[in-house]
């Protein structure tokens, strides 16, 4: 890993679940000496019910170096600044109050390090009337609007189906950290980066929030069609479905003469896109009329061939048997101590100066590298033996 970009940055990584994790491997895929801090004690399950040698515990943790430490004692809470004096970055995801119980904030680590990147992902926001809530995706995804515009109409709210405002969260608190990172070079010290799933959440609602803020319309569900651009949507074929994506008129042209239906080019009731828009459930009969009379790979072809945007709709093993999605390698092999030779999900950012390494570094057993860790402190092997047997580390 020693050409990848991040290589001499250090991190600090208190945390759990998904969004934090999120931010963290980020920072450790791409070179950053990331410590995995993990309470001592017996393992057991996260909130996700995610455990060590399951699929999502090894996806998300990859790359990383782990080791046990107290936090609730003064010992464990001495060994963490001592740490965070050296390091750049420390990330974090308790709920906004916690790491004041704890003393690890912000300004407490600044105390011992002001050129100190620390992150935060929170449920609501680090202040506000909601700060001290739990939150988690589901809860994020509804107060952020997106359950009431996924789904078909009429059928009620309907979550995506996957943790997006976790992951999102998560992707854009380590782009705000490598921000700062970069700020830091020219000022010289480090700052506070914080979002929250909820502030994650409505951003990423993106042209819905905006036609909300500058339009004043509320969208509502619309199932598979695209909201504003038409037609596009899901379309039968003889032996499943496909995406067809055909807005604006050039496409609108090319895609009625790719299905041979000039007609719907004559058609005054499709002359513009206002009235495809109006007429749209009309005119998504029509094409279903025509789409059904093939299996999807004649249109993916005929479409593809005629430039307009079409593709498959596959299960996820579908997708992992694509030819383009092997190409692309973003199915990346870990070799596991315990779990053998096994996949995860790699990067889906490409450099062409730091490319990713040909394998990723498996996830850290508990507490894996605490000896390695405290013996770089100046810890000896006896000192170490007591803080185990007290239940520091």
């Amino acid at each position: 890993m020693g050409s990848l970009p991040l290589q001499h940055i250090s991190v600090l990584d208190l945390t759990a679940h998904r969004a934090g994790p999120t931010a963290a491997r980020q920072l450790a895929d791409w070179g950053a000496d990331v410590i995995k801090i993990e309470q001592p004690g017996p393992e057991v399950a996260d909130a996700t019910g995610s455990r060590r040698h399951g699929f999502d515990f090894q996806n998300l943790h990859r790359n990383k170096r782990a080791m046990t430490l107290n936090l609730k004692s003064e010992e464990g809470r001495a060994i963490f600044m001592k740490l965070a004096a050296r390091a750049d970055v420390v990330v974090e995801n308790y709920r906004s109050d916690v790491k004041y119980r704890l003393g690890v904030d912000y300004e407490s680590v600044r105390a011992v390090n002001p050129r100190i990147i620390y992150g935060s992902i929170s449920g609501f926001g680090q202040t506000g009337p909601d700060a001290t809530r739990p939150g988690v995706d589901q809860i994020a995804q509804g107060m952020g609007g997106l359950m009431s515009i996924t789904g078909a109409p009429g059928q009620g709210p309907m979550r995506v189906g996957i943790p997006i405002a976790d992951l999102t969260s998560g992707l854009l608190l380590a782009q705000g950290i490598m921000m700062a990172l970069l700020q830091r070079e020219r000022i010289g010290t480090g700052q506070w980066v914080h979002t929250s799933l909820l502030e994650a959440q409505i951003f990423m609602l993106d042209f819905q929030a905006a036609r909300w803020l500058m339009a004043g319309e509320v969208a509502p569900q619309a199932g598979n069609d695209h909201p504003t651009g038409i037609p596009t949507g899901v379309f039968p074929t003889a032996d499943g479905h496909i995406n067809i994506a055909a807005s604006g008129d050039g496409l609108w042209k090319r895609f009625c003469e790719a299905i041979a239906a000039q007609e719907l080019l004559a058609d005054p009731d499709y002359a513009t896109g206002a009235q495809r828009s109006r007429n749209r459930k009309a005119l998504n009969e029509r094409i279903a009329a025509i789409t059904r009379t093939q299996p999807a790979a004649h249109w993916i072809a005929a479409l593809n061939k005629a430039g307009v945007p079409c593709g498959p709709i596959n299960s996820i093993d579908q997708t992992f048997a694509e030819p383009q999605v092997q190409h692309l390698g973003i199915a990346r092999p870990v070799s596991h101590p315990v779990l053998g030779e096994i996949r995860a999900v790699g990067q889906p950012i490409n450099m062409s100066a730091a490319p990713q390494p040909a394998a990723l570094r498996a996830t850290p057993e508990l507490g894996q590298h605490t000896d390695a860790i405290l013996s770089g402190l100046g810890y000896a092997d006896s000192a170490i033996a007591d803080l185990r047997q007290r239940g520091v580390v």
